[in-house]
C-alpha cells in the first residue's frame, strides 16, 4: 500500500532509518526493515532516481562549532518584495541557516545562528539594512527542546 507520495511502507521505513543514520549500511537498514541488503539497495537507488533522496549528510552540533546563540528574525518588507529578492539577499549570510516566506504581517522568517549576542546583533543590523526591509523583530532561542531531522512519520497504528 502506498501513500499520497507514492511511497510504500518499506520505502518509508528505509527513509526513517537513513534519516536517523545516513551511514547505515544496506545490511543494517535491511535488519530494521526485514529486507536483504540487495533489496534495500534497489529501493534506495529507486528513491534516489525519483528525487526522494537528494543526498546523504551529517547532522552537526552548532554549539560544538562555536555557534552558541540562535534567533528567529522576522523581516517586514517595504512594498511588494518578491521571494527571489528576499532569497538573493539572505542567502549571502552564513549565519542564516533557514529562511521562509510566511503568512501574516511578517514577510520573511529567518533562522540565524551566531557566536554570541554581539555577533547576533551585527547580523540583525545587516539584515535590517537590506534595501527592502522596513523593520525587523527578533526572538532569541533560550533552549532548543525538539530538533528532528526530516524523517517520515511513523505509520499510524
Amino acid at each position: 500500500m502506498t501513500d499520497d507520495s507514492g511511497l510504500d511502507a518499506l520505502d518509508t521505513a528505509i527513509l526513517r532509518v537513513l534519516a536517523l543514520d545516513a551511514r547505515a549500511t544496506f545490511a543494517q537498514v535491511g535488519e530494521h526493515v526485514s529486507l536483504s541488503a540487495p533489496a534495500v539497495k534497489r529501493r534506495v537507488d529507486r528513491l534516489r532516481e525519483r528525487g526522494v533522496i537528494r543526498g546523504f549528510t551529517v547532522r552537526l552540533d552548532p554549539a560544538a562549532m562555536g555557534w552558541q546563540t540562535e534567533a528567529f528574525v522576522e523581516l517586514f518588507c517595504q512594498g511588494s518584495t518578491s521571494p527571489a529578492t528576499m532569497r538573493s539577499a539572505v542567502e549571502h549570510y552564513p549565519e542564516v541557516v533557514a529562511a521562509s516566506t510566511v503568512t501574516g504581517d511578517v514577510d520573511l522568517m529567518v533562522q540565524v545562528r551566531a557566536r554570541d549576542m554581539r555577533h547576533l546583533e551585527r547580523v540583525v543590523e545587516r539584515l535590517a539594512a537590506e534595501p527592502f526591509v522596513a523593520r525587523t523583530r527578533s526572538t532569541v532561542v533560550l533552549s532548543a527542546l525538539v530538533r528532528r531531522p526530516d524523517v517520515p512519520p511513523a505509520p499510524e497504528g
